[in-house]
């Protein structure tokens, strides 16, 4: 019989490994103990690595928040490639994270680099905007002379995390 995965999630491991416990057979398990058993069914080493292999998580969005993310998403097509340019700048900076994201870190590139990575992810034809974006919300740096780019390391901030994310999703999806 073959095996299906069934994803569960715990919103409280803390609680479920008390309740567990109690119905634990045979010897008495302490809740470290409990916490590191169910860590280790789950493949994780104990229950240290089970808390720092999980995903940080995100605060609570505001609904302006979750509009301007709705309307960077709105650009992507299916592919996650971007279809256009949006007029809002707050939505903008939320498009160019997913360029980031794109863009290798600490590795010097020249224009001709950048343009295939920025000319890959879009469809509207104008790779040369984006490129200037990059630059003007400080997720890039170039040289005086034009000739060198870099990505600039930083940490997304949340509304460009869920971004990122759900266009990773997307491009994950088209793959064969």
């Amino acid at each position: 019989m073959s095996r299906s995965p069934i994803p569960l999630v715990i919103d409280d491991l803390s609680q479920f490994a008390t309740h567990l416990r109690s119905h634990w057979p045979g010897a008495e398990v302490t809740q470290t103990q409990a916490l590191g058993l169910i860590a280790q069914a789950a493949g994780y080493r104990n229950h240290q690595h089970l808390k720092a292999s999980q995903p940080p998580a995100l605060p609570a969005l505001d609904k302006q928040a979750l509009n301007r993310i709705k309307a960077a998403l709105a650009v992507f097509d299916g592919s996650a490639r971007m279809t256009r340019w949006p007029l809002k700048t707050s939505v903008q900076r939320l498009c160019l994270a997913w360029f980031w994201t794109r863009l290798p870190d600490r590795v010097d590139l020249t224009e001709k680099d950048v343009n295939a990575v920025l000319k890959a992810n879009e469809v509207f034809g104008d790779h040369v905007l984006l490129r200037r974006a990059l630059i003007e919300h400080k997720m890039a740096t170039r040289t005086v002379d034009g000739a060198t780019y870099r990505r600039i390391g930083r940490s997304p901030d949340a509304e460009e995390r869920v971004v990122i994310k759900a266009l990773s999703e997307r491009a994950l999806a088209t793959l064969p």
